[in-house]
This record gives structure tokens, C-alpha cells and sequence, in this order.
């Protein structure tokens, strides 16, 4: 009986016979919700009612592919992948494919991923051959003991966990490019997405391309947990968009949970004190969702790019106040 225990293959199905369990024993609510972001800034109000479309379609479809995993049982963190890896994919957006560039005429794409389970987290900087950087920060969530990997190192870690590859030339784009020279400030941003599940569970990414013009090598808050990214089931889910010093220098996300938890804030009032108060005017904007389900977008500057859905029907996607 002994041997027959240290059998592989035994142990595998006990082990499944146990997660089943698990898994049976986790009740469904029924319930989600699920907001993203494609950046705070002032855009045009009065742009061509066409690219508006644009911008408002390719965000519906985003939020439909969250949607759908929640409504058929998925889990929050497979809808913030899933939702951040097609914006990365749309060049529309400063994440991905549609990333800006450095002072150096290249692409360098820093992404996290948290789950609020546990505060599992991972988060990737300065890549420049991940074709979704979010997945990759998954991975370093999921196989590594670690939490940040940068540069070099990260892009050798997607190698070497198979992500999928491209040459960095995949990353330029011409509209990017032509900001770059023209030094535009207002640019579109960072995407992410916030989602809690129907087990209750809250996750939430972020990914992008970083500041037009910046400095080669330097890294924003999108891969900083606590900063760009934070999600814990006692209280919310956050992803931040702006200018990412400044969410750095106020643990943005992290504050907001922390308001939560140890002041008995409610989210609104949580993310309207860290965005009005705290943080400076045109600085940038969150998206959020609490442990209630409710759902806040709280930012200071002329326009956010953001959606949302729940399951109670509503489904919106917005661009100005």
C-alpha cells in the first residue's frame, strides 16, 4: 500500500480528487463586475466623431471578452489578462503593439498582475520582445518566487516559459513615432482592468508603454504593485493611469485599499481622497472595484478612456466626464 501511495499517478489523482473538491466547495454568488482603462488625458472632445467610434468600439470589445469569462464562472484573474492582453494587441492604445517610445526611437513595455487572494503578485519592466507583457508578469506570479523581473532578464524569463516572441520592429507603429517627435502630451495612456469574480475574488493588471520621450530605462508605476496595481479581497482592486512618478511617490493604489481597510473609508471616498486630494490636478486617474462589487472611476484630468460591467446589466464605455 505503501509503494502503491508513491506512485505518481495515484498521487495525481489524489491531488485532483482534492482540488475538485476544493472547487466544488466554492460557492458561486452570481454576481461580477469588471472596469478597464486605456489612459487619463485630455483628449479632444470634438474629434472626428469616427475616431471617437473607434475608440469606443475597440473598448466594448475589450470589455465583452471580461464579460463573458465572469458571466460563465471564469475567474478575475483570467478577465484582467484576457482584457489587458487585447489592448496590448490594439495599437490604439500605449500597452503592446501600440506602445510609445523612448528617447531612443525604442519600445520598452512594463506590465503587473495581482491577485487578491493572496497578494500573489508579478510584474515585468522594460521589455522589449514580449508580445503581451501582461502575460508574462502572470508567469512570474505563477512559476517564479519572485515578484519584478526587468529588462534583459525578463525578456530571457518569457524565452525561456515559451510567451510568445516578436522582433521589436512588431512594436512600432507610425502615430507613436510621429509623437515622439512632436513630444505630444497628450498621448493615450496605460491600459488596465479590475475585475471581481463570481467567488468574490478580485484581480487587477496593468500595462504599458510608458511616457513619450522617456529615458531609456526608466520604469513607471504599471509594474509596481502598490503603486500602478493593487488588489486584495478585504477591500479592492485597483489599476492606475497618469503620470507614474507621482502614483510611485504616493503608493497610489495601495493607499486606497489602506483608506479601506484601516480608516472605514468606502471605495468613492478612498479613490476621490488619493485622486483629488493627494495627488496633483491632470496627474492621471484609477479605476477600481471593492469586495461589495461596487465600482469607481475617479480621475483629475479632462478624459479617462474606461468601461464597465456587471451583472446586473449594466454595460458602458465612456471617454470625458
Amino acid at each position: 500500500m505503501k509503494n502503491l501511495l508513491k506512485s505518481p499517478l495515484i498521487l495525481f489523482i489524489l491531488a485532483s480528487i482534492l482540488l475538485s473538491g476544493i472547487c466544488f466547495a466554492q460557492e458561486t454568488n452570481g454576481k461580477y463586475t469588471i472596469v478597464l482603462h486605456s489612459g487619463a488625458g485630455s483628449m479632444d472632445p470634438n474629434m472626428e466623431e469616427s475616431s471617437k467610434q473607434t475608440y469606443l468600439s475597440s473598448l466594448t470589445d475589450a470589455l465583452n471578452i471580461g464579460r463573458e469569462i465572469l458571466e460563465n464562472g471564469g475567474s478575475s484573474l483570467d478577465a484582467v489578462e484576457q482584457v489587458v492582453r487585447f489592448l496590448e494587441d490594439d495599437s490604439l492604445f500605449n500597452a503592446g503593439r501600440g506602445a510609445v517610445f523612448t528617447s531612443e526611437e525604442k519600445n520598452e513595455l512594463d506590465a503587473s498582475i495581482m491577485d487578491g487572494r493572496d497578494l500573489s503578485s508579478g510584474a515585468v519592466a522594460g521589455v522589449t520582445v514580449i508580445k503581451n507583457p501582461v502575460s508574462l508578469a502572470r508567469l512570474v506570479m505563477e512559476k517564479t518566487p519572485h515578484v519584478l523581473f526587468a529588462g534583459t532578464g525578463a525578456d530571457e524569463l518569457g524565452m525561456r516559459l515559451g510567451v510568445e516572441i516578436v522582433e521589436p520592429s512588431y512594436f512600432f507603429v507610425q502615430d507613436r513615432f510621429n509623437e515622439l517627435k512632436k513630444m505630444l502630451r497628450n498621448v493615450k495612456g496605460t491600459v488596465g482592468c479590475v475585475a471581481i469574480d463570481q467567488f468574490g475574488n478580485i484581480a487587477a493588471a496593468t500595462s504599458t508603454g510608458g511616457r513619450t520621450g522617456k529615458m531609456p530605462g526608466r520604469v513607471g508605476d504599471s509594474p509596481l504593485i502598490n503603486a500602478g496595481t493593487y488588489a486584495n479581497n478585504k477591500t479592492c482592486g485597483v489599476s492606475a493611469t497618469g503620470i507614474g512618478e507621482l502614483f510611485i511617490k504616493n503608493t497610489a493604489c495601495y493607499q486606497i485599499s489602506a483608506l479601506m481597510e484601516f480608516k472605514g473609508y468606502t471605495l468613492k471616498q478612498a479613490a476621490e481622497e488619493i485622486i483629488f486630494k493627494i495627488l496633483p490636478k491632470d496627474s492621471g486617474g484609477i479605476i477600481a472595484v471593492d469586495k461589495n462589487y461596487n465600482y469607481e472611476f475617479s480621475f483629475n484630468t479632462s478624459s479617462m478612456m474606461r468601461g464597465v460591467a456587471t451583472s446586473d446589466g449594466l454595460f458602458e464605455v465612456k471617454i470625458w466626464k
